[in-house]
């Protein structure tokens, strides 16, 4: 796979399998903190920080999603890369539909950015970043702490008052987001690219051992957390609204649907109906960039055209104890 090496972009100097076929994911390397402490070095402030995503990536979705439920649009600017993703990695292309300029620097690539923040960076290219127009770097590139810094440490920039991250859930939170990773949300990817039959068939097993879990776990319980939407819902989302319509097919993790479920089904209903919920969902976006990036798994090409899930129908969960925020307002 391709990566910074000192800088300077290479197409050769990263294996995503170890040696016994098994996807290795790499971790990210810009690990700072914005914090709402006067001694913080990112502290929080609107219109200082820029988000750069992809539609396509989970993992850049959750840190969209926090941010249109906690109503930080205005305070928190971004920018969306082309979901194909060629050998020079992810590329701005304003012209295509859903995705955008580089508005602070006009760069053709997201691996510039990379450069700007560290002339000698050496590793992977990825999304999200969160960016400090400020100090005019990467503050950090993981997911799950962007998302939780959003959270947590922009309340005074906010318009919506939505704790997704609440006293007296929090360690719940922390446990489940931890136990829904490695085999759901890095599940799919430890399926799809594994290189040898074990690795495949040790993935698979985790995968749908873990939805069988948690499927069992939704029947009397409308969020993950209890009565409460929190983080970790967040974290479940961005993988299974992806799942039927790329990861049972392009993943091959084809024993079940996700719409085959009792209770996971009705839930990515309930999630995907929560005001401002559908908004960050580009289907178009998804399917395009792995049915066309991934040409080790996927070599023509394709898009295919279903199954065209409906998210809108009716869930039946609104008797379940908790609902989604009051405070929850969205905007354009």
């Amino acid at each position: 796979m391709n990566m910074l090496v000192d800088g300077e972009w290479r197409t050769d100097a990263y294996e995503s399998t170890n040696d016994d076929g098994e996807f290795d994911r790499q971790d990210t390397t810009f690990r700072n903190w914005v914090r709402d402490d006067p001694d913080a070095r990112f502290q929080p402030e609107a219109g200082r920080y820029h988000l750069y995503v992809s539609l396509a990536c989970p993992w850049a979705h959750r840190t969209l999603l926090v941010r249109k439920l906690k109503g930080l649009e205005d305070a928190i600017g971004v920018d969306v890369v082309d979901p194909y993703r060629a050998e020079d990695g992810w590329q701005f292309t304003p012209a295509k539909a859903g995705c955008t300029e580089d508005s602070l620097y006009g760069s053709d690539y997201l691996r510039e950015l990379y450069v700007r923040a560290d002339p000698d960076a050496t590793c992977r290219v990825t999304v999200p970043v969160l960016w400090d127009t400020k100090a005019e770097t990467i503050v950090n590139n993981e997911s799950k702490e962007i998302l939780r810094m959003l959270d947590t440490e922009f309340d005074d920039v906010a318009d919506n008052d939505v704790d997704l991250y609440p006293e007296g859930y929090q360690d719940d939170v922390d446990d489940i987001i931890e136990r829904i990773y490695e085999p759901i949300n890095n599940g799919v990817y430890r399926s799809g690219f594994a290189n040898s039959q074990a690795a495949y068939d040790s993935a698979v097993e985790d995968l749908f051992d873990a939805l069988d879990h948690w499927d069992s776990v939704l029947e009397d319980r409308r969020y993950l957390a209890g009565d409460r939407l929190t983080e970790a819902d967040v974290c479940m989302f961005t993988t299974l609204v992806r799942f039927d319509e790329v990861y049972h097919t392009h993943f091959m993790c084809n024993h079940q649907f996700i719409r085959e479920y009792d209770n996971l089904w009705p839930y990515l209903r309930d999630l995907y109906q929560t005001p401002g919920v559908a908004e960050t969902v580009n289907m178009a976006h998804i399917k395009e960039h792995y049915y066309t990036t991934h040409p080790d798994v996927s070599p023509k090409r394709i898009v295919p055209k279903g199954p065209d899930s409906d998210f809108e129908a009716a869930h039946d969960r609104d008797d379940l104890p908790g609902e989604p925020p009051e405070d929850l307002v969205v905007t354009a």
